[in-house]
């Protein structure tokens, strides 16, 4: 417990220096903010033009996507909160300045990602929240306390997930120089997310499933709350499915930190 409330303070005073930092340029903030909001609404929309044209979408309803959608923004929150760092890692390994975070006697992997926060992980909250509520209202759906906390461990291990597929991907740049094009490849099958994998053919639902599990960042969890007379068994595995995902990321990212010698210069 100690070694936490450590971590925690001091992920307070990198945090908030950093955010002083951003601060300077709050425009950059606030455009930023602005393009995040406009491009989730354009998603909506894709949603709503595809449910113009075609009532349902395998036995799906729009306001049970748009509610999918809002449980995959609310699981993305901490990845970018947290983890947004993780984007820059192919610049700090091919620029050598990677080695900075090899001299604190702290957890690493918790050194690299706390020197970034994204500010805009709390407009996504926000957005995301907001959808979650009217997609809620629109299919009827109750919230009492036990809801809610199963909510929250649904997130958790969602965003688990979430994290975990992109550090693995970001991670190949401890052995691979041209790297970004397996990161921006992850990033793309992440787009899938918030799309139901019943409508899927047997090979991409398999993939999406097991290999990449992109289904449980929200298709799955999010059966707990929009069928809960039908939850899919693969739904009650996904905590397993976070924790297993996560450790399997921090296990080839102490890979690469351990394989990483430095520029050369």
């Amino acid at each position: 417990m100690r070694t936490l409330l450590h971590y925690v303070r001091l992920y307070v005073l990198i945090a908030t220096q950093y955010v002083k930092a951003r601060m300077q340029y709050r425009a950059d903030f606030w455009i930023s903010s602005v393009g995040m909001v406009f491009t989730s609404i354009a998603t909506v929309f894709v949603f709503w033009v595809l449910f113009h044209s075609i009532p349902d979408l395998a036995g799906w309803s729009f306001d049970e996507i748009l509610f999918i959608y809002a449980f995959y923004l609310l699981s993305v929150v901490p990845l970018q909160l947290f983890f947004d760092n993780i984007w820059q890692l192919r610049f700090h390994v091919v620029e050598g300045s990677f080695i900075k975070y090899y001299l604190r006697p702290i957890n690493m992997m918790f050194y690299y990602m706390s020197d970034m926060v994204d500010l805009k992980g709390w407009v996504q909250l926000a957005l995301g929240v907001f959808m979650l509520i009217y997609a809620s209202q629109r299919l009827g759906l109750t919230w009492n306390l036990w809801r809610l906390g199963v909510l929250g461990m649904a997130l958790f291990s969602s965003s688990l997930v979430a994290i975990s597929i992109l550090t693995i991907a970001a991670c190949a740049t401890f052995w691979i120089v041209g790297s970004f094009p397996v990161m921006d490849l992850a990033l793309k099958i992440r787009d899938f997310s918030p799309y139901p994998m019943t409508i899927f053919d047997g090979f991409f639902r398999f993939l999406f499933t097991y290999l990449i599990p992109i289904g449980f960042v929200a298709f799955y969890p999010s059966q707990f709350f929009l069928r809960p007379e039908q939850v899919p068994l693969l739904t009650y595995f996904s905590p397993l499915m976070g924790i297993g995902s996560f450790a399997l990321a921090y296990f080839v990212w102490t890979k690469g930190v351990n394989s990483y010698t430095g520029t050369g210069s």
